[in-house]
């Protein structure tokens, strides 16, 4: 599901300045495009003058933010705007497989009027967020703060953590031999001369692609800019012709050929095959029986899981630990829906301490591997409390100090700007709050 669903509503046909703070304006489809948004996540709206209140003193936050950037000379260049527009491209991209079309059929706008619909909300973003930024970046919080926090809060409506585990893992990743390797290259150019001769592209990516992503689609990768893919496949795809096949190319996720579909302005479509090397049944047994010794190595000798770790896997994290830790949070805490059902089945059979038998695992690459995986801790679900879960609550109180500064800032702000508001909006409670006249 596209998180940003209805970002680009069309705008209501009646329009008005609601608001004018500083040189700041706010108008009435600001706020209404604003609920619809709003509306389009939450079905069922208890109050809507109150949520459209709320959407309003939003704006009129963001308005005080933007007008104190000026002063203060906070500004953005156009190529990091850009930059930041194109990352958050590329994360909708990801969300609908590469499929540009699937993007532009979704808002009903080429993708060109929907990064310009995004560029200046982005711009005002980028803003706004490092004025909040620039106040709050030096407050701290104390355990006693943490303390006094947690204990004002009704334990009733604490929400309830839910279960997790912290596990780590040791990689062994299997050599691939040379032979193994010039053979997939051998065979790929066979590909590409099959191509030439006037077979389609599409129907041996299918067959033969070992990316999951792209073969049901013929290899197709939909619309991409540079800054998407491997540094080695962008600088070979960007220079092809429309039909032009290259040669191989080797990137982290293995070896390609590439031919170019089509190319709009700095975008270009363009379709793979994929053969990533196999390492031997003999390599694959070698690993597992590796394991196997680092293992009986790590419980007769007692060795620190991190130690361990350190000295014998492969994996890049092993440098921090060896932990797993939460691509999107970076916390070390997994949640169920964090684990694939494969992993979760292993660490299910373990209790904390102990080290799972060599099992299968693909990297982030691709690549076959196999690993132990050591479960840390099994936590299982409760109300929140100081001792299991003091980062959370602290990551709480820090985050409501915060708050509690800027709504400060806020209110001192008001009384030395220039604010008008239509009287369609006295009536929001933050209005009197704010002592607006």
């Amino acid at each position: 599901m596209l998180v940003m669903g209805c970002l680009f509503s069309q705008p209501v046909s009646v329009d008005g300045i609601v608001a004018i703070v500083g040189k700041e304006i706010i108008m009435k489809s600001d706020i209404e495009n604003e609920y619809a948004r709003y509306a389009a996540q939450y079905a069922t709206m208890d109050n809507v003058e109150e949520a459209k209140c709320e959407i309003f003193e939003r704006l009129m936050t963001e308005k005080l933010m933007l007008n104190q950037a000026e002063l203060d000379s906070i500004s953005f260049t156009d190529q990091q705007v850009e930059d930041q527009l194109n990352y958050r491209i590329s994360s909708l991209l990801q969300q609908v497989g590469g499929d540009a079309k699937i993007l532009e059929n979704y808002y009903n706008k080429s993708l060109e009027e929907i990064k310009k619909d995004l560029r200046e909300l982005l711009r005002t973003q980028l803003v706004v967020d490092e004025v909040q930024r620039s106040m709050t970046q030096n407050i701290t919080i104390t355990p006693s703060e943490v303390k006094q926090f947690f204990e004002g809060i009704d334990y009733d409506s604490l929400p309830m953590i839910q279960p997790a585990y912290e596990l780590g893992h040791i990689v062994r990743i299997p050599p691939v031999s040379d032979e193994e390797r010039t053979a997939i290259k051998e065979k790929l150019m066979s590909f590409r001369e099959r191509v030439l001769r006037g077979e389609k592209f599409s129907m041996l990516a299918r067959l033969y692609s070992d990316d999951p992503g792209s073969a049901s689609k013929g290899g197709e990768l939909g619309f991409v800019e540079r800054g998407t893919l491997y540094p080695e496949f962008e600088s070979v795809a960007f220079k092809l012709k429309t039909g032009e096949v290259s040669n191989v190319v080797q990137t982290r996720a293995g070896y390609h050929i590439i031919q170019m579909i089509e190319r709009r302005g700095d975008r270009i479509n363009v379709a793979h095959i994929l053969l990533q090397p196999k390492p031997s049944p003999e390599e694959q047994e070698n690993s597992i029986a590796f394991l196997d010794s680092v293992r009986k190595v790590i419980l007769d000798e007692k060795m620190e899981f991190t130690v361990a770790a350190f000295k014998f896997s492969d994996d890049m994290n092993k440098n921090s630990g060896g932990w797993i830790s939460n691509p999107y949070s970076g916390s070390l805490k997994l949640e169920k829906e964090a684990l694939d059902q494969t992993t979760l089945a292993v660490v299910n059979k373990l209790i904390p301490g102990e080290y799972s038998e060599p099992v299968p695992y693909v990297t982030d690459d691709g690549n076959m591997a196999y690993r132990l995986i050591y479960l840390k801790s099994k936590i299982a679900e409760h109300k929140p409390n100081l001792i299991e879960d003091y980062d959370v609550i602290k990551n709480a109180a820090l985050d409501d100090k915060k708050q509690k500064v800027l709504k400060k800032w806020v209110l001192n702000k008001v009384k030395v700007t220039s604010i008008k508001v239509s009287d369609k909006y006295k009536d929001c409670a933050f209005i009197k709050d704010w002592n607006i006249n």
